[in-house]
């Protein structure tokens, strides 16, 4: 069998979950085809990643001339298909975030996707997240090529879906794909109730090389918590360093280390000088996930004080190396972390109960971490092992819509 994957960046330091999953189908049988948009010439931590963009195919790469004459092409061969996919393009504009141009970008990249597609084979491709890689596959669809599926994670998607035009990608799509219950909730929200069927649960997971040995799980001793993702408003930095700052105050003496990057990191570096933590707060910058596994192995716990969220695979990732997590109860986190089990569970927003349970693990006990980890692991491991996730997906590309739980 073989499938195609189409995202809008790829690879990405924030997409290995899409690495994984790829992986994981390959590891089954499937053959997979890599496009994306752009992410030819962005910066890749690892060798894997770097791997990854040698295999992948990228649109924007070809240039505005190659772009317009592979257009062109398809207009002429399909006629047809070609006039239907730009009233698609025309449709979406009309109440979008963005203006019609962009649209008319998409059906352009549609069409040297749909000349790839059909010089590779797929049988299906399969895009990630409900925003433009959706927009493109639909698109390449409507001018006779294969079908598709879309993965939705959150919150994106859930903060527009009208704007994003998620029903009638939807409709059109053979299937889509909820991250956890509470993402297929949110698509459930904005359908008919004669498309829920084509929504299923397929989690983001982990391969098993990425699972501490449950034999050698042991608690970090260092006074040490990890954050990691995207510096964003969304994830709830600054909320953090006025948690950490309070701890501060109050004498306790920890670590907190910032893994990532992004538009909030001048604002939490502000914060972090005009609070006087310099020698307790760290920020790396974007790190390779050998680095990520490293980093969680040497901290305490992951926290994650999120104010929007989908499922974080980084709070996977901590469960699997045996760490505990501090994190916020919304969106998909709750389906997989069990409060008092595997970590804290926090009000999102609420400054008192995050310091609280900051302060909670970093004066916890060895036996507790020890076995609040143990738990975390053992929790992770059964509900997302990508060998498991991959099969479903596997069985969703051959048309069994009663695959995934």
């Amino acid at each position: 069998m073989k499938v195609a994957y189409f995202v809008n960046q790829y690879p990405k330091v924030s997409h290995t979950f899409i690495r994984r999953e790829i992986a994981a189908l390959e590891r089954q049988g499937v053959s997979v085809d890599r496009f994306a948009l752009r992410g030819w010439d962005a910066e890749v931590k690892g060798a894997e990643d770097l791997a990854e963009r040698a295999r992948t195919r990228h649109v924007l790469a070809l240039g505005t001339e190659r772009l317009l004459a592979n257009a062109l092409r398809v207009v002429l061969r399909h006629p047809a298909g070609a006039w239907k996919a730009l009233q698609c393009a025309w449709r979406n504009a009309r109440q979008a975030e963005r203006p019609w141009p962009y649209h008319l970008m998409y059906w352009v990249e549609a069409c040297t996707l749909l000349l790839w597609l059909k010089e590779s084979g797929a049988s299906h491709v399969h895009a990630h997240f409900g925003t433009n890689s959706t927009e493109v596959v639909m698109l390449a669809h409507l001018m006779g090529g294969p079908r598709y599926s879309f993965t939705v994670h959150g919150p994106e998607e859930f903060d527009k879906p009208q704007f994003l035009h998620l029903r009638r990608k939807v409709e059109h799509a053979a299937f889509v794909v909820a991250i956890s219950s509470y993402g297929r909730s949110q698509l459930w929200r904005w359908l008919p109730a004669a498309e829920w069927r084509k929504v299923q649960v397929v989690h983001c997971a982990l391969e098993p090389a990425f699972f501490a040995p449950a034999d050698v799980l042991a608690p970090s001793n260092a006074p040490r918590l990890l954050n990691i993702g995207r510096l964003c408003a969304q994830k709830g930095q600054l909320l953090l360093i006025e948690a950490a700052a309070q701890l501060a105050r109050e004498g306790l003496q920890f670590e907190l280390v910032l893994a990532g990057d992004g538009e909030m990191r001048e604002p939490i570096e502000a914060a972090v000088r005009r609070h006087g933590l310099q020698q307790m707060v760290r920020i790396t910058g974007w790190i390779s996930s050998d680095t990520v596994r490293e980093e969680l192995l040497a901290a305490r716990a992951l926290v994650l004080p999120s104010f929007a969220e989908g499922l974080p695979v980084v709070v996977m990732e901590a469960m699997a190396v045996g760490r505990p997590v501090i994190c916020t109860r919304i969106a998909g986190i709750p389906e997989l972390v069990r409060e008092g089990g595997d970590g804290w569970l926090v009000p999102p927003g609420s400054l008192a109960d995050l310091a609280q349970a900051m302060r909670a693990c970093l004066e916890a006990s060895p036996a507790t971490l020890a076995r609040m980890g143990l738990s975390a692991r053992e929790r992770v491991a059964l509900r997302h092992d990508a060998d498991v996730e991959a099969g479903k997906l596997k069985l969703l590309f051959q048309g069994r819509h009663d695959a995934a739980v």
